[in-house]
Formats: C-alpha cells, structure tokens, sequence
C-alpha cells in the first residue's frame, strides 16, 4: 500500500465524516455547529484537519456563500458509501443477533392516515428497534416520490398499472356515499344514484384516489356527475357536508365517528360502497431493506387478522354489531 494510502487511511476518523457532511448539508459552520452541539472553531478545526489529511481545500466561500469544492464533492460521495456501508454492517449484526434495526420511512395517501397506527402498534411490539417516520401526502406526491425512490414504502390504492410497482393489496376501502342526517334526499323512498350525483357534489382534488374510484364507478355505469366545489382533503370535506354545503363520497373509516353519532348518513345507492384496496406499494426495482421486509412480511401474515380488525370496528362505531 503506498505511504500517502496508509497516511490518509489512519489520520482520518468519522467524526471528522460526521463534521464535513453538516457543513455541506448546511452550507455554514455555524449551522454545522448548532447541529451537532460544536462551537464554530470547533467544526472549522476539524475540517481544517481533514483538509491537511486529504491534501485539499474541501470548502471555499465566494462572497458570503460557503462552497464545496470539486474535492469535497469526491469526498462526499467516498463518506456516502461509507456510512452506508456501516448502516449495512449494523443491520447485517443486528440480524445475526435475531435483531431488525434501522429506519422505515413510510409514506402514505390521505385516506391511509386513518389506518396507518393500527398496523405500525402491533408491528413495534416485535420490531421496538426499527424508528419509523410517517409521511401523509396527496395521491399525486405519493406517485412522485415513488417515481423518486425516496422512501421504503407507500400506502396508496389505486395504483398504476402501467407503472413499475411492485403491489401488495391488504386492506378494503369502502367509500361510501354521505349525506347530512336531515338532507331532503332521505324522503325519497327510493334513491337512485343520479338523485345524489346531481345533488351538489362536494369532490376531491382531481387525481386523487377517491375521485379517480367515482369517476370510475360513473364510467361503467354510464353516468355524470355535477360538483360544486372541489377540497384538499377528506376531513375539509366532511366539514363541508356537515355545514350543509352538499353531499359527498368519502372513505368510510374517515366518517366513522359522526355516522355513530348520527350526523351523518350512508346513502343507500346501487354499486355502493365503492370498494378499492390499500397496498403497500414499492418500486419493482427497488431491494427492501431488512426494516421495510421486516413490515411487508408482517402485513402479508396478519392480512386476515386486520381485516377482522377494521371491519369489527368499522360495524360497532357505525351502529352495527359484528360478532
């Protein structure tokens, strides 16, 4: 091995790695500093020690802008695969060990948040190492940052056929059509599904799951619909249909509390409730972490057990007695 390998190989440390990755990230060593409780001498110290092991200036300020240099960039991508070389050895030890470690990031659409905590409780309870982050976004940025690959996993329904995803459907999504308790369209003696689409439709965001299942739905029946207003999300919605403003079609366990309470109504229409899937959806491309296997085994192996679960819950809180 040469002498400048060997030099460079035993006068560098991680915490110098640890150092350099907050200056770039934050583009300041003060910044840097505030991150990993260093004063601003500190982090220029050891950065300025690199600097003498590597050979080369890592950062220069142009202005009052800090810059990383062409060195530093090479250097970055040498600290990225080193780092992620570890986090391997950490999760390939803890797996020898019967351990699962590591991070699960998790990303789910609108409707999912009403399921999501149900199924990480029982998951914790055997997995306690594993941190996970929960991300909620629209349909439309689920689909992105899947393109992006910039999470382990996404619940969605709804998903791209023509896609690369790899799909795991494991839980029904009734959406079911709703209505105020007093809403004239109760006197009717029979509704059909005309009488409601045409009764000041309250609709999501063009592109959303819930949307896209109507539209379809209309489709095959040959139907139109006629909306009057159009709103970010399934609990504006609700609010909408509770201050009178129409009438909508919501995710079922999104309305589970006002339809026990009786201030909101299922309406009773042919082909409803409308049923999709959520799926935990990945890029086909994409290995899964030992976390992210750690999940998707554990929702295939208590598929049956959460389908009982959300359907219990879902005929108790609606008025219904399931056994």
């Amino acid at each position: 091995m040469p002498n400048r390998i060997k030099d460079l190989s035993s006068r560098l440390t991680f915490r110098q790695f640890q150092v350099f990755v907050a200056v770039y990230d934050k583009k300041s060593y003060s910044k840097a500093g505030e991150l990993l409780g260093l004063t601003q001498p500190a982090v220029s110290s050891q950065i300025r020690a690199l600097e003498e092991a590597i050979g080369a200036q890592l950062f220069e300020y142009v202005g009052r802008k800090l810059y990383c240099t062409a060195a530093g960039e090479r250097l970055k991508t040498s600290i990225n695969n080193t780092f992620l070389e570890m986090k391997n050895l950490q999760h390939d030890l803890a797996e020898l060990e019967g351990l699962i470690v590591g991070e699960l990031k998790i990303v789910g659409v609108s409707t999912a948040q009403y399921i999501i905590p149900y199924l990480l409780k029982p998951f914790l309870n055997l997995y306690p190492k594993i941190n996970i982050n929960v991300n909620i976004v629209n349909r439309s940025n689920a689909l992105q940052r899947l393109s992006n690959n910039t999470d382990d996993l996404i619940i969605m329904g709804m998903v791209p056929e023509d896609k690369p995803f790899i799909s795991l459907p494991f839980l029904d999504n009734e959406l079911v059509a709703v209505a105020p308790h007093d809403h004239p369209i109760f006197s009717k003696t029979h509704i059909t599904a005309n009488d409601f689409l045409s009764n000041n439709l309250l609709l999501r965001e063009p592109g959303s799951g819930s949307r896209l299942a109507l539209e379809d739905y209309c489709q095959k029946q040959r139907l139109s619909f006629k909306h009057i207003m159009e709103l970010g999300s399934n609990d504006t919605i609700k609010h909408a249909i509770l201050a009178g403003l129409g009438l909508a079609v919501l995710p079922k366990l999104s309305i589970l509390p006002e339809l026990k309470l009786g201030s909101l109504q299922v309406v009773e229409l042919p082909g409803f409730p409308l049923k999709r899937s959520w799926c935990l959806v990945y890029p086909s491309a994409k290995h899964p972490s030992p976390s992210s296997r750690a999940f998707i085994d554990f929702i295939q192996q208590n598929i049956k057990h959460f389908e009982h679960y959300f359907l219990k819950h879902s005929n108790i809180e609606a008025g219904k007695r399931i056994i």
